[in-house]
C-alpha cells in the first residue's frame, strides 16, 4: 500500500537538486549573450526604415526576443530558489507567461518571414497584398494582439492561494479547474502553432531553393555554387528553428498532461519528465541568440549596417592606437618641443595606412 502511494503524484516530490544549480547557470550565460546580441540587433534595425514587410517582421522578432530575454533573470532567481515564495508566485503568474508568449510570437513571425520570402520569389513585383508594408504592420500587430489575448487568461486564472509542495511552489497549484483547462488547451494550441509554422517554413524554403537554383541555371552562372549557398541559407533558418523548438514540443504534451490531470505515473518518471522539459525549454530559449544569425544570412541591409559598424570601430581603434604609439615614441626619443608642437601635421606614412573609404 505504501509503495502504491509513493508512486502517485500526491506523494511524489520534485527533485530540483540538478535544475536549481545547472539551469540557473545556463540561463545566466544565455541572458548575457542574448542581451548583447539583441541589443545590437535592435540598434541596427531601428536605424533602418520599414520599407518592406520583411524588415517590419524582423523588427517585431527583435522586440519579441528582447522581451523574452528580459524575463530570463526572473526565471534564474525562481529556479535557483532565491527569494521568498512571493517571487516564485510572481514568476508563475506573470514572468513565465510573458516568456512563453513572446516565444510563440517569435515563432509566428518567423513563419510570416518565410511566407514573405516565398512571395518575393514567385511575385517579385509586389502584386500581392501581403507584400505591402501596411499589411505587414497589421499582420504583426494582429499576432501580438491575438497571442497576448490568449495569454491573459493564464494570468487571470492563476488566482488560487499558493501551495508549497516539498518546499517548492508549483505554478499549477495557483490555478483552479478553469485555469488548468485553459492551460492545457493553450498548450495544445501552441503545438498547432509550432508544427504548422514548421510545415509552412519547409514548404516555402523548399520552393525558394528550387526557384533560385533554376534562375542561376537559366542564366548559366555557377549554379553549383549558387545552389550550395541557397541550401546553406535554407538549412540555417529551418535547421535552427527545428533544433531549438522541436524537442520541447515533443516533451511538452506529456508534461502538460501530467501537470493538469495528475497522472499516477512513477515518481522517478515524473522527475525525468520534468528535467526533460527544463532541458528542452532551455534549448528553445537559445533561439534568442540564434535569431541574429538569421538576420545576417537573410537581411542584406542588416548585414551591411553591421559590417559598416564593425569597420568604423576597427578604424577608430586603430587610429587611436597608432596615435598613442607615435606619441610614446616621441617621448622616449625626447624630440625637441618644437617638433612635438608641430606633430599635428602627421606625416603621410602614418595617415595613409587606413583606407579613406572606411573613415
Amino acid at each position: 500500500m505504501n509503495n502504491s502511494l509513493s508512486n502517485t503524484s500526491i506523494k511524489c516530490f520534485r527533485d530540483t537538486s540538478v535544475t536549481a544549480v545547472v539551469f540557473p547557470c545556463l540561463y545566466s550565460i544565455l541572458f548575457i549573450v542574448a542581451l548583447i546580441l539583441n541589443s545590437l540587433a535592435a540598434w541596427i534595425f531601428f536605424s533602418i526604415p520599414s520599407s518592406s514587410t520583411f524588415v517590419v517582421f524582423l523588427k517585431n522578432v527583435v522586440v519579441a526576443d528582447l522581451l523574452m530575454t528580459l524575463t530570463i533573470p526572473m526565471k534564474v532567481l525562481s529556479d535557483a530558489g532565491v527569494g521568498s515564495w512571493r517571487l516564485r508566485a510572481f514568476y508563475c503568474q506573470y514572468s513565465a507567461v510573458l516568456f512563453y508568449i513572446t516565444m510563440y510570437i517569435s515563432i509566428l513571425l518567423l513563419g510570416l518571414i518565410s511566407l514573405d520570402r516565398y512571395l518575393k520569389i514567385v511575385r517579385p513585383f509586389g502584386k500581392c497584398a501581403l507584400q505591402r508594408v501596411r499589411v505587414g504592420q497589421v499582420l504583426s500587430a494582429t499576432v501580438w494582439a491575438v497571442m497576448l489575448s490568449l495569454a491573459l487568461p493564464n494570468v487571470i486564472l492563476s488566482d488560487q492561494p499558493p501551495r508549497i509542495d516539498g518546499g517548492r511552489l508549483k505554478c499549477t497549484s495557483m490555478k483552479g479547474k478553469a485555469g488548468l483547462l485553459w492551460h492545457e488547451g493553450f498548450n495544445h494550441f501552441s503545438q498547432v502553432v509550432f508544427w504548422g509554422t514548421l510545415a509552412l517554413m519547409v514548404v516555402c524554403y523548399t520552393f525558394i531553393s528550387r526557384k533560385v537554383y533554376e534562375s542561376h541555371k537559366a542564366s548559366k552562372s555557377n549554379s553549383h555554387a549558387a545552389s550550395r549557398r541557397t541550401k546553406a541559407k535554407v538549412f540555417v533558418v529551418v535547421g535552427v528553428f527545428f533544433i531549438c523548438f522541436a524537442p520541447f514540443h515533443f516533451v511538452r504534451v506529456p508534461y502538460t498532461l501530467n501537470q493538469t490531470r495528475g497522472s499516477a505515473s512513477h515518481c522517478q518518471a515524473q522527475n525525468a519528465l520534468y528535467i526533460a522539459k527544463e532541458t528542452t525549454l532551455w534549448l528553445s530559449a537559445t533561439n534568442v541568440c540564434l535569431d541574429p544569425l538569421i538576420y545576417v544570412f537573410l537581411c542584406k541591409v542588416f548585414r551591411k549596417r553591421l559590417t559598416a559598424a564593425i569597420c568604423r570601430k576597427q578604424v577608430y581603434t586603430g587610429a587611436m592606437e597608432s596615435t598613442t604609439a607615435t606619441l610614446t615614441q616621441q617621448e622616449m626619443s625626447q624630440i625637441p618641443l618644437s617638433n612635438r608642437l608641430s606633430y599635428n601635421g602627421m606625416p603621410q606614412e602614418h595617415t595613409g595606412q587606413f583606407p579613406t573609404g572606411n573613415q
